[in-house]
């Protein structure tokens, strides 16, 4: 792999369409294979880290409820979109995904688009060439963001491309497979959404894997791969090293379609261990203070107030992130607008902490050297935390800081778990300033 790629500040097109400056900065060229993530300011990625299952049909929410606390199972698939989906959808609305959220499931959602023609399966729809193949992944992965949109899972969402096993001896087929994958990656990037991609251990998984460090392709940000063995490890996986996708980035379905029986319903499943991430729903809640609350620009009182809630109104929150002292507690809450309010005023289940059931503010970007050292302070005079992240790594964003100077920038990011990198190392909108729309750290 060639040297870290600088990711250029200027205006960027996707999909042929001019990208729009945003919060004053200019969009950064695409550069592959890790191509930056454009995120809305009403967006956050989302994590499970649990057993799921998966459902041609996505189930009634009856039967979830009757399997949540009954069974192993706290994630489900859905299958939300693309011309080769088989099964009809009679439950998946948009109050179905917000209800399945509220009712503690996480969701992943799978996009059963075109397929290569050396697919093995039976699937009808599929591309021929590598031309079309780029075309293809293009209009799936819009399609995926429009149908993902209508269900209320919000930027910052993992998407799913389902890519069929397929015939691994047909060379132009894999370029075929790669270009298709590349393509879904940097539409869904562009629209703010994270590019996840299902594929077999022996086709589709070795072949990322192989190109992983490819500059001539766009990499996914997470793989869910399917190996009927039992085994629900998502390490020591034969076709990709531990090293690839190794943080919050890989699933396993691990066992084929079976009946199984919780809480008096029975669902005929796959079996998926999931580390990765899930799609970003949000919640509502109401204004509990006695006058208007503000909502700002930042979580601080000092950001200035872009909208004022009446008492008892109605609030639409995405995600929590630590801010200024208010009252009990230094949560803030971000709205669908993108507006902030702190949670103090906020009917969530605590007003010292955090919500179980609503995502920390995370906005994650590929790691773009073999090596990123992570570090106890926004420094590197800060001490090495013993840890480090490997190229292609999501680096889970929380909020920026100002610290010491690494190439082009002093900015540096706060990580999930309270360590630091620099942000020169992470893709994302600059690596000379400030990425919109991450919070300044407090």
């Amino acid at each position: 792999m060639a040297a870290r790629r600088t990711i250029i500040q200027g205006l960027a097109t996707f999909g042929g369409s001019l990208a729009v400056l945003v919060a004053g900065f200019a969009l950064p060229a695409a550069a592959e294979p890790e191509t930056p993530i454009v995120y809305p300011s009403a967006s956050s990625a989302t994590q499970a880290d649990r057993l799921g299952f998966d459902a041609c049909t996505a189930p009634s929410l009856s039967s979830l409820n009757a399997w949540m606390g009954t069974s192993p199972y706290t994630a489900v698939n859905t299958y939300f979109g693309g011309n080769n989906r088989a099964c009809s959808q009679p439950n998946l609305t948009a109050a179905w995904v917000s209800n399945a959220v509220v009712g503690g499931w996480k969701l992943l959602p799978t996009y059963l688009g075109y397929q290569p023609y050396c697919t093995t399966s039976s699937k009808p729809n599929r591309y021929h060439n590598a031309t079309e193949a780029t075309s293809r992944g293009n209009s799936d992965a819009a399609d995926a963001v429009s149908k993902a949109k209508a269900l209320g899972m919000l930027p910052g969402s993992g998407l799913y491309a389902d890519v069929e096993h397929y015939d691994r001896t047909v060379s132009s087929c894999r370029t075929a497979v790669r270009l298709y994958v590349s393509a879904w990656t940097k539409t869904l990037h562009a629209s703010g959404y994270l590019a996840g991609v299902y594929v077999n251990q022996n086709s589709g998984l070795l072949d990322l894997s192989d190109s992983y460090n490819s500059t001539a392709y766009a990499r996914p940000d997470a793989v869910w791969m399917a190996r009927y063995d039992h085994k629900s490890s998502l390490t020591d996986w034969p076709t990709a090293p531990n090293w690839q996708w190794s943080n919050y980035q890989r699933a396993k379905q691990y066992e084929g379609g079976h009946n199984e029986t919780w809480g008096g319903v029975t669902i005929n499943i796959d079996n998926d261990a999931i580390k990765a991430p899930v799609a970003t729903v949000a919640q509502t809640y109401r204004v509990t203070s006695d006058t208007s609350l503000n909502a700002r620009s930042g979580p601080s009182s000092s950001y200035p107030v872009v909208r004022t809630y009446a008492p008892g109104a109605t609030l639409t929150l995405v995600c929590q992130t630590t801010g200024q002292s208010v009252g009990t507690t230094t949560v803030w809450d971000r709205l669908a607008t993108g507006a902030w309010v702190t949670d103090y005023y906020v009917s969530t289940p605590s007003n010292t902490g955090f919500t179980a059931r609503l995502p920390r503010c995370r906005y994650p970007g590929q790691v773009t050297i073999d090596t990123l050292t992570i570090r106890t302070g926004p420094g590197t005079s800060y001490p090495s935390s013993g840890h480090s992240l490997r190229r292609g790594a999501l680096a889970y964003v929380l909020c920026q800081k100002s610290g010491g100077t690494v190439g082009t920038t002093s900015v540096w990011d706060k990580l999930r778990d309270g360590r630091w990198v620099s942000d020169y190392f992470v893709s994302n909108r600059s690596n000379t300033t400030w990425s919109a729309p991450v919070p300044r750290c407090p």
